[in-house]
């Protein structure tokens, strides 16, 4: 990286600064560790107090924070702009550069320019890579699979036949695009096989997390909207068509056939069954499991899924059982010393 000022930053995010524009920045840390030359941030106020601590010689902070320092980069959202900066002077990722003598491509293979395939890599037959398409050791592109532009690869990826992913994506390591969805008929005990004769189309700006696995679909598609985040380990069954901007966190399962609309988020082992329509908006808390549809905007949790407030709700009450059962038992008891005081009924 070339030298770097704090006046470049203010202007790349168009902050408020009254300080030196010239003082020089190298690296980017948090709070606690920066130094005289690092740029910092805070975005959760339970941090505050790490300013008048801290040695970092620029931070980006809220407009709305109270006080004043000449270190201080003020703007509308420092998370955000901190992530401009770092993806501007701070990403350099270790990208092949041109295509290794050890990679495979197929002659019928259509490649764009300023393309970088790392040693190992398969591109099979009739696949198309755009402009700028970035491949790491040992992935596979199965035939007729389409890259778009800009889309980075991490190693190991697998790409199955007919899959399409858009432009300026991340896949990360060990992800695998187009595998079988699982599907089989089963009669007299034994499990047939459907076969799995759809594909998997992917929209621009997805980023999708290492050891993910996306189902082709059994017929049509299986689609995932632009935008769309998808953390580590998460499952994506045949035939769901999940939205634009939604974010799926780590371990998350979605069966089959079921329809996930624009913005959608779940949370770490969140779930929903197959074959439901969840509306846009829907916020499922973690370890949440959807069982029938729902029209969003909703937060919902629980297991199977509610609104969020009935669900806490039916906690509260949960946590309460062991107190009421002990009352329950002293009322019997009770009412066992009075019908023995009262000595035998009479009838």
């Amino acid at each position: 990286m070339s030298e770097l000022t704090v006046g470049e930053i203010v202007d790349l995010v168009a902050g408020g600064f009254s300080g030196d524009r010239h003082k020089r920045i190298e690296g980017v840390k948090s709070l606690a560790e920066a130094g005289p030359e690092d740029l910092s941030f805070l975005s959760n106020p339970r941090y505050e107090n790490h300013l008048e601590t801290t040695r970092a010689g620029a931070i980006l902070v809220s407009q709305k924070i109270e006080g004043s320092s000449d270190r201080w980069i003020r703007v509308p959202n420092p998370y955000l702009a901190f992530s401009v900066v770092m993806r501007r002077w701070f990403n350099a990722i270790p990208v092949p550069s041109g295509i290794s003598g050890l990679a495979s491509v197929a002659d019928s293979a259509v490649v764009g320019s300023d393309v970088g395939l790392g040693p190992f890599v398969t591109i099979g037959e009739r696949v198309e890579l755009g402009d700028g398409v970035k491949i790491l050791a040992g992935s596979v592109i199965g035939d007729d699979s389409r890259i778009g532009h800009g889309t980075l690869i991490y190693s190991n990826v697998t790409v199955y036949h007919g899959s399409v992913i858009g432009n300026d994506c991340i896949v990360h390591a060990g992800a695998v695009i187009g595998s079988d969805g699982y599907g089989y008929a089963t009669e007299a005990g034994k499990h047939h096989k459907i076969p799995q004769i759809g594909t998997v189309r992917i929209g621009d700006e997805v980023e999708i997390g290492a050891g993910t696995t996306i189902d082709r679909a059994v017929l049509g598609e299986t689609v995932i909207g632009d935008g769309t985040k998808i953390d580590n380990l998460v499952q994506v069954g045949h035939n769901v068509r999940i939205g634009r901007n939604c974010l799926l966190v780590a371990q998350t399962g979605i069966a089959g056939s079921t329809d996930i609309g624009d913005g959608c988020v779940f949370g770490g082992q969140g779930g929903a069954a197959g074959h439901l329509k969840i509306g846009a908006g829907v916020q499922v808390a973690a370890s949440s499991a959807v069982m029938k549809d729902f029209e969003g905007p909703a937060i919902l949790g629980g297991k199977p899924a509610r609104p969020l407030r009935e669900h806490l709700r039916a906690e509260a009450a949960v946590r309460k059982l062991p107190e009421l059962l002990q009352r329950v038992r002293h009322l019997e008891n009770v009412i066992k010393e009075m019908e023995s005081a009262a000595g035998p009924s009479r009838k």
